[in-house]
């Protein structure tokens, strides 16, 4: 299961540069994105105690936490040596960029787990380093397979980046906002987690007082003395939600301004059709 966005972001890059993005070598290419984001799924999994990820059973709660590192290790290590066959550094130095900014980011989400006091820039360093820098390797990566310049593959790696940071907000929008039946896990369930996202991080900037209830819920862990309806009751009145949706569509923007470099083509409009796909999703 999954959306698979970042194999089809790496063959449609290829095809927008003007490559064949149906040759092997790009659906290669394509599957080591997939594999690398399901590793970090997987470890994921493990880090926040998950029993169950798109309504299934997660790895670490089917065979143990031994089970699913190992797996997850094996992830990342096929996915190094299935692009080895492309012999490029050029692809090679974007994938050990891309692994190190991924595993610094849930480094860094670990120190601020639990901690209500997070600004929107560790927000957002966070939010690169975990989801957005791969879109973006997935990207460069199609657009060096396509045979691009240097301007198309700037373009494209911008694109990327654009595009995975608005992905992310709205992954965190809805969270808030969407169905436990859409999403496949309960809502608000980040910050049972301990994590404090974006639409929180504005609701506590404009009324301070809801400050006690995102505290109660971080130590508790659990939606007892606070109910989600009344949490999100606040979030709205504040206009957190909308201001996290601005940014979204900052960044959705941003993507399409990117795409300015690239020739005109049916893969191009696919590429700029996305941003507002991913706006109006709703898991």
């Amino acid at each position: 299961g999954g959306k698979r966005v970042r194999p089809a972001l790496t063959i449609l890059s290829t095809y927008a540069v003007g490559g064949d993005g149906a040759r092997y070598n790009s659906i290669r290419m394509a599957t080591v994105m997939e594999f690398l984001h399901t590793a970090t799924l997987v470890h994921d999994d493990i880090i926040d105690k998950a029993d169950t990820r798109r309504k299934r059973p997660t790895v670490n709660a089917l065979y143990g936490n031994e089970t699913a590192v190992l797996m997850g290790d094996w992830l990342y290590m096929s996915a190094f040596e299935t692009s080895l066959a492309e012999r490029s550094l050029p692809v090679l130095d974007i994938l050990t960029s891309v692994t190190r900014k991924m595993t610094e980011g849930e480094i860094l989400q670990l120190t601020l787990l639990g901690e209500a006091d997070i600004s929107e820039a560790q927000y957002f360093d966070v939010l690169k380093r975990k989801t957005a820098y791969l879109f973006s390797a997935s990207c460069e990566i199609g657009s060096i397979l396509g045979g691009a310049t240097e301007k198309q593959q700037t373009a494209l790696r911008d694109y990327g980046l654009y595009l995975g940071t608005a992905f992310q907000l709205i992954d965190d929008l809805l969270d808030f906002t969407s169905s436990e039946e859409a999403l496949g896990k309960a809502v608000g369930a980040d910050l049972l987690g301990g994590k404090v996202t974006l639409p929180l991080i504005y609701l506590l900037d404009t009324e301070p007082s809801a400050r006690e209830m995102v505290e109660t819920v971080l130590r508790e862990g659990k939606y007892g003395s606070v109910k989600p309806q009344d949490l999100l009751d606040a979030i709205e009145r504040s206009g957190a939600l909308e201001q996290a949706r601005t940014r979204a569509n900052e960044y959705a923007e941003s993507a399409c301004t990117a795409l300015e470099n690239l020739p005109d083509s049916d893969y191009c409009e696919s590429l700029r059709a996305l941003p507002t796909y991913i706006l109006n999703r709703d898991r």
